[in-house]
C-alpha cells in the first residue's frame, strides 16, 4: 500500500483549514491542522510532515517567519508552500529568501494548490535519484562527476547549468516555471533576477544544443520526451527543406 504523504496545513481561518483539509484527505494526503506559527513550528518537529502549507498572517509568529526558523535550524526536506492574500513582488520575495518552495495566492483554488503539491513530491523524490547515470533523449547524464555525455563527448556544465538540466530532466515534457528553478537550483535563501536563469538556459543550450532546452513563453522551460524531441527535430529540418525548396523553385521561375 502507497504511503501517505503527511501535510500539514497552518491557517487562523477556520475555515480555510476545513476547506484544505476536506480537499487533501480527498486527494488521499494525511492532514494535520494548526492555527498559529508557535504551534506549527512544534508540530514540524513532533509530526515530521512532508509538506508544510502555511498561511502568512497569524498570531504569534507569521508564516514566512515559521518558513524561515524551519530552513535555520537545517530542516531542508520539508516541502514548504507559502498562501497569501497578498500579491506583492516584496511579499514573494521574502517568501522565496526565507526558504518557501512555492507561493500561492489566495483564494485558493484546490485542483491548483494539489497539483502544485504533487509536482513539488515529484521532484523532491526525482533528485534523491540522482546518483549514478539517466539517459534523456540523447543525452547522458553522469551525476557522479556532473558531466553530460553527447555524441561522444563528455561535457563538464558549470554547478548551475548542470543542476538546472538535471531538474528539467527529472520530467521530461513538464514545465518548470521560473519560481521552480529558483527554489530547486539557487537554495534556499537566495533570490535571483530572471534574466540570470536566462544566461544560463543559453549557456546550456550553446554547450549541448539549441534543442537541448525548450523555452514555452510567458511560463517557463522544459526538456522534451524522447518521442516529442525527435518528431520536434524532424519537423524543424523537413520544414527547413521545405522553405529551402520554395527559394530554389522561386529563383528558377524569375530565371
Amino acid at each position: 500500500m502507497k504511503k501517505k504523504m503527511k501535510v500539514l496545513i497552518v491557517d487562523d481561518e477556520q475555515d480555510t483549514l476545513e476547506f484544505l483539509s476536506y480537499n487533501l484527505k480527498q486527494a488521499n494526503f494525511s492532514v494535520i491542522k494548526s492555527s498559529d506559527g508557535i504551534d506549527a513550528l512544534n508540530k514540524i518537529k513532533s509530526e515530521n510532515p512532508d509538506i508544510a502549507i502555511l498561511d502568512i498572517m497569524m498570531p504569534g509568529i507569521d508564516g514566512i517567519e515559521v518558513c524561515q526558523e524551519v530552513r535555520d535550524s537545517g530542516n531542508n526536506n520539508i516541502i514548504i508552500v507559502i498562501l497569501s492574500a497578498r500579491n506583492e513582488n516584496y511579499t514573494k520575495i521574502a517568501a522565496y529568501k526565507a526558504g518557501c518552495n512555492d507561493f500561492i495566492t489566495k483564494p485558493i483554488n484546490p485542483k491548483l494548490l494539489i497539483n502544485k503539491i504533487n509536482g513539488l513530491l515529484k521532484i523532491k523524490f526525482s533528485s534523491n535519484d540522482f546518483k549514478g547515470f539517466k539517459k534523456v533523449n540523447d543525452f547522458i547524464i553522469d551525476f557522479p562527476s556532473h558531466t553530460i555525455k553527447y555524441m561522444n563527448k563528455d561535457i563538464l556544465l558549470p554547478k548551475k547549468q548542470f543542476k538546472i538540466f538535471c531538474l528539467l530532466s527529472s520530467r521530461p515534457g513538464k514545465v518548470f516555471t521560473r519560481d521552480e528553478i529558483y527554489s530547486n537550483v539557487w537554495g534556499l535563501k537566495v533570490f535571483v533576477g530572471s534574466r540570470t536563469i536566462d544566461v544560463h538556459i543559453r549557456s546550456i543550450r550553446e554547450a549541448l544544443g539549441p534543442n537541448s532546452i525548450i523555452t514555452v513563453k510567458g511560463v517557463g522551460y522544459k526538456v522534451l520526451p524522447w518521442i516529442y524531441k525527435w518528431l520536434y527535430n524532424y519537423f524543424t529540418i523537413f520544414t527547413v527543406k521545405f522553405s529551402f525548396l520554395i527559394i530554389i523553385t522561386s529563383l528558377k521561375v524569375d530565371s
